[in-house]
């Protein structure tokens, strides 16, 4: 779920109030709220509505909830943002103008400008580099990126990248990195319109492979940004496949195999992306095996909505008429921008399904 990013002058006791509000909507045990909490409480990851309903719920509890929707670690972290900022605060700059440590810094600079051979003397010069983590506050990522996770250009910077950036990606590999770092640029780069729009995604992704990142820890993020040459890519380099990749690819016969044995995360996960590329007779089996079409879509897959969202927004119309004969609600709001699915069909100019879902009672029959 994208966080909710804070005005340019925030208000701490709006905040206060906000996390009020949370605990009065908790008491309320509004479905839209136990998202919430699952999504940025860190108590409730796992959790289902009536566990976190039967949770008692504290203030500091809401707080902290509030304080991770806007991207920080906790609410002490927001507070000193909002009263004592420094220049990693200033949410209005690019990432690289943020970087406090002036090593990093011109590491970064090297690296945007292509500069490989002063790189390398840089990161030679500084051995500590290759390893180095810098903090970013107020973002859903990106929050602890070492230099190699610059190479994917995402979040956006620059909207470009040097055309020797395979080259660059090979100083910083050879510098020596983590399992970590090289499994979070791997998801960087393979999620990242920049790389693909520069013909850089898939090259990126077989060096970064070739030092060791583990292909399986971004395929699914592939999956859910429709980035699917790279998620073939990661497929050819040992990526599993599995019941959300089989969805997202519309693979039906791969789906049917995968179902019995798949998880309860996996299924949820799988009618999320099938909902959401248009692949009809997977949601359909989806369905059948007993997936809910009233539960928001899972943390990492547009968890601030439901599958009827999605596939209204993309003008599935098919899909839209089968998750409502299967119980889709159709008064259902998302978490961001408290929007019905026929309010998404509206915003993405899908006409004909907006009416199809106005002309609906919530329990999918045709208003008298």
């Amino acid at each position: 779920m994208p966080v909710r990013r804070l005005p340019s002058n925030p208000d701490l006791t709006h905040l206060k109030y906000q996390a009020k509000d949370l605990l009065k909507e908790h008491a309320a045990r509004t479905q839209g709220t136990a998202q919430r909490l699952r999504e940025f409480h860190t108590r409730f990851g796992r959790a289902t509505d009536s566990e976190i309903f039967g949770a008692k719920l504290s203030l500091s509890d809401a707080q902290l909830a509030i304080a991770r929707e806007h991207g920080f670690p906790s609410w002490t972290r927001l507070k000193r943002h909002i009263e004592r900022p420094t220049l990693s605060d200033r949410l209005d700059l690019p990432h690289e103008q943020r970087i406090e440590d002036a090593v990093f810094r011109r590491a970064v600079e090297l690296l945007d400008a292509g500069e490989v051979s002063a790189l390398r003397a840089h990161l030679k010069k500084h051995a500590h580099l290759a390893h180095q983590q810098v903090v970013f506050e107020g973002g859903n990522y990106f929050k602890n990126p070492t230099l190699l996770e610059f190479v994917a250009e995402n979040p956006v910077r620059h909207g470009t990248l040097p055309a020797n950036i395979v080259e660059i990606a090979r100083v910083i590999l050879d510098a020596g990195t983590s399992q970590s770092a090289r499994n979070e640029a791997l998801m960087l780069v393979s999620t990242g319109s920049v790389p693909r729009e520069c013909g850089a995604q898939l090259a990126l992704i077989c060096v970064l492979c070739e030092y060791g990142a583990d292909p399986n820890s971004a395929a699914h993020a592939a999956a859910l940004h429709g980035e699917l040459r790279a998620l073939q890519a990661l497929l050819e380099r040992g990526a599993r496949m599995d019941l959300p990749l089989a969805a997202a690819l519309g693979r039906e016969d791969d789906a049917h195999r995968l179902l019995q044995a798949a998880s309860g995360e996996d299924r949820h996960l799988a009618l999320s992306v099938a909902a959401d590329f248009g692949h009809l007779e997977i949601v359909r089996l989806l369905l059948d095996a007993g997936e809910n079409p009233n539960r928001y879509n899972p943390v990492g897959g547009h968890s601030h909505t439901t599958p009827l969202h999605q596939a209204a927004a993309k003008g599935h119309e098919e899909i839209v008429r089968l998750l409502v004969k299967r119980g889709a609600r159709t008064d259902l709001k998302d978490i961001l921008w408290q929007g019905t699915p026929a309010d998404w069909a509206k915003h993405a100019g899908k006409p004909r399904i907006e009416a199809l879902l106005r002309g609906l009672d919530t329990e999918g029959k045709q208003k008298d």
